[in-house]
């Protein structure tokens, strides 16, 4: 007989491998029973959950993720599905550099957070004012950008922030600092943008296919 729930570690967090074939209050009732028989094993620990084997709506998500944390010592900081597994796996086989692979994060960053990454990353969500993102690679918010962010923090000028919504406490893109816009560019900040550098400054423009193209992709 297939179990309900199935708890696996990965390079992140955990994946729950969920039986589609069981009313979903049968499966949180077997969940709840694994995490507190697990309580010991898996510690305190901030963490990333996959959630696999079952298509979910939002606010069942919500509920898995609560009641692990109501059980657990364990901290969700993200929440991915197996949809972006496979991009990302899909953007591992495609790379002849791992330092070219990308991490997605689905959720929102809050102040205080901070999330550090030696590869590029994509954020499904909002970066809110006190939380930090740092990456070796490029980092692209599908959200609202509104903390501090720090791309190619290892020297890679070529490097680039992007933002559904650009409103950035500051942008770091290798060693070239890029101040808050003031209230009359944050007027126009509703559309995509696109920050770079350029000589020894930080642009930040429209993002359009030419202008992405014109960037160069890090090696």
């Amino acid at each position: 007989m297939k179990e309900s729930v199935l708890i696996k570690g990965n390079q992140h967090g955990l994946t729950l491998i969920l039986n589609p074939d069981i009313d979903f209050e049968t499966l949180k009732e077997e969940l709840k029973k694994k995490i507190i028989d697990g309580k010991s094993f898996f510690g305190k620990a901030k963490v990333s959950l996959m959630l696999k084997g079952r298509e979910l709506i939002e606010e069942e998500q919500n509920a898995l993720v609560q009641l692990i944390t109501d059980y657990s010592d364990l901290s969700i900081i993200c929440l991915m599905d197996e949809h972006f597994e496979q991009a990302n796996e899909e953007l591992k086989n495609d790379s002849e550099d791992a330092d070219n692979e990308a991490f997605f994060y689905r959720g929102t960053l809050r102040s205080g957070q901070v999330l550090n990454m030696d590869k590029s990353i994509i954020i499904i969500g909002d970066v809110n004012p006190g939380a930090k993102v740092i990456s070796k690679g490029n980092i692209i918010v599908l959200g609202a950008l509104k903390g501090n962010v720090h791309a190619g923090c290892e020297g890679n000028i070529q490097a680039f922030v992007v933002a559904l919504s650009m409103e950035p406490l500051q942008i770091i893109i290798s060693d070239v600092i890029a101040r808050s816009p003031d209230k009359a560019e944050k007027q126009t900040l509703n559309e995509p943008k696109i920050a770079f550098v350029e000589g020894h400054s930080i642009y930040i423009e429209p993002l359009n296919h030419n202008r992405l193209n014109e960037i160069a992709m890090p090696n």
